[in-house]
């Protein structure tokens, strides 16, 4: 029976890019997955966020844009939502503000009350029937549009990368929807030089410079927050080839037509494990990256982890994956796999995600998933990636936190890393060891769950929570919970796990923070 207190959501992200280099054969494959999963979830509300709409040449694409568009919207899947809102950032001519951005949404015929934000005269609108914004979209009033600066990406001559927001009040509870899509990995072989990257540096410096525009949006206000898109979240590159070569000899292959260099990790036999270039990455068994291990290197979230929650990544990477329909669960050996695609809910708006439990156990109605959509089926170099949760009614407008509380929890970080930082460089230089015995510099790393508990001198609803932070130790682990020493349990480190000791993995009630000390 379905509960009145909160509806069944879908948010999707998808970088669409690849399929419309190839439409005659992938699109009509992807439009037929994509509707497949909502028949097998029926949500009342489905956000579909896009990157790359139209492919690399826009105007080659446009018609298949249309159909693709119009296939969605006139499906069989969706007759029974009737209110439909597209924004598609079309103006290819644009260099100033195309971003190849799309933002669908489709919202059932239940839903009672159904308004959206018009950003210009900062009053609520109410939604009826089906708009497609498509062209120039910029003077599109119920949706918020920016490019970022040039200098976030200053080695990419021209970028399309930026955000598109839009604002819901559905049965009385407003969120924000923002599609973002961040800058990639120019080339394997910088990305490998240090961690974070100095692409790694660029995402984060955009995606920071995003959030800090919402929290001080004074004529706006601040509200609760879903930002998914392709982030463009890379592996610790260096990381992942030091874990994939530690028995493997180097071997630098020098092009004298370019600057182009490729590095290769051979075995005691001579034979190629993996070649590095700049824009290869090739392993003798890409199937390794579908296992555990890599979930360890993926860490360009940490920073962020304080004012952004991620449900536990279950799933394998979501790129790059080859673009041939007889190959749908094969990687390509351009890039290093990784979690690229991602689902990112602000601190207010996990307030609004029902967990319902019952003897401490979230309900099966209540329980959310998080994942990738296309298992077996090609759907271009990305696959989207999906969260079904449930939304509370009726909540109004959490206050999100301030500008102020974010840049604090931001700053708490970049102070740690600058201490070990600091410390690291000054026992490396007084021949310290960097960190060893005789430096004196101890750094421990785990991952801390924070679990909001009721107090116990409250009572009834009028108690205040508190926040109870814990490592479980595995001997009071489920038995049927296996943790490898040499893999990653729902984000732990390797070094936790290797001290016995792992995180309990619970519902969205809780928060995971990635703990160093010195």
């Amino acid at each position: 029976m379905e509960n009145p207190s909160s509806l069944p959501f879908l948010l999707v992200t998808a970088n669409v890019g690849s399929v419309f280099e190839d439409p005659s054969r992938l699109l009509n494959i992807w439009i037929k997955e994509f509707l497949s999963n909502v028949t097998s979830r029926r949500p009342a509300f489905i956000a579909l966020h896009l990157q790359e709409v139209g492919g690399k040449t826009y105007e080659k694409s446009m018609e298949y844009v249309q159909e693709f568009i119009k296939n969605l919207c006139e499906s069989a899947e969706l007759a029974d939502y009737n209110r439909i809102r597209v924004y598609l950032d079309e103006d290819y001519n644009s260099a100033e503000h195309f971003t190849a951005l799309g933002n669908l949404y489709f919202v059932i015929r239940t839903i009672e009350s159904l308004q959206m934000w018009n950003f210009l005269t900062h009053e609520w609108e109410t939604v009826e029937g089906k708009n497609i914004h498509t062209g120039n979209i910029e003077s599109v009033a119920s949706k918020e549009k920016a490019k970022f600066p040039q200098q976030f990406f200053p080695e990419c001559k021209w970028s399309r990368k930026g955000f598109l927001r839009t604002r819901w009040s559905l049965n009385g509870t407003v969120f924000d929807l923002v599609n973002i899509h961040l800058f990639h990995d120019a080339s394997n072989l910088a990305a490998c030089e240090e961690y974070p990257s100095v692409y790694c540096k660029s995402r984060r410096r955009a995606l920071v410079h995003t959030l800090e525009r919402f929290h001080k949006d004074a004529a706006n206000q601040a509200v609760p927050y879903f930002v998914f898109g392709d982030f463009n979240f890379r592996c610790d590159t260096e990381g992942v080839i030091k874990k994939l070569t530690e028995d493997l000899t180097m071997h630098r292959i020098p092009n004298p037509k370019s600057d182009s260099t490729k590095v290769h990790y051979r075995d005691s036999d001579g034979a190629n494990v993996l070649t590095v270039g700049k824009k290869e990455f090739n392993h003798c068994d890409q199937s390794t990256f579908k296992e555990s291990w890599l979930r360890q290197f993926d860490r360009e979230l940490d920073s962020l982890r304080s004012i952004l929650y991620e449900y536990p990544i279950t799933f394998p990477p979501s790129y790059p994956y080859e673009e041939e329909p007889e190959q749908p669960g094969d990687y390509m050996s351009t890039r290093c796999p990784a979690w690229c695609d991602r689902i990112l809910i602000s601190p207010a708006a996990r307030k609004l995600i029902d967990d319902e439990r019952e003897n401490g156990k979230t309900t099966t109605m209540a329980k959310a998933t998080y994942g990738i959509m296309g298992d077996v089926v090609c759907m271009g170099d990305h696959k989207p990636v999906y969260l079904n949760i449930r939304i509370k009614t009726s909540q109004g407008a959490h206050q999100e936190i301030s500008a102020e509380e974010l840049r604090t929890r931001l700053q708490e970080y970049d102070d740690l890393n600058a201490r070990i930082s600091d410390e690291l460089s000054r026992t490396a230089g007084g021949g310290g060891g960097g960190g060893g015995a005789g430096s004196g510099l101890v750094l421990k790393t785990h991952y801390v769950q924070i679990t909001p508990r009721q107090s116990q001198d409250s009572s009834g609803g009028g108690g205040s929570d508190e926040a109870c932070a814990h490592i479980v130790p595995s001997e009071e682990m489920d038995p049927g919970v296996d943790v490898e020493n040499d893999t990653v349990f729902y984000q732990q480190s390797a070094a936790a796990a290797t001290a016995g000791a792992v995180v309990t993995a619970t519902a969205c009630s809780s928060m995971i923070f990635r703990e160093t000390t010195v």
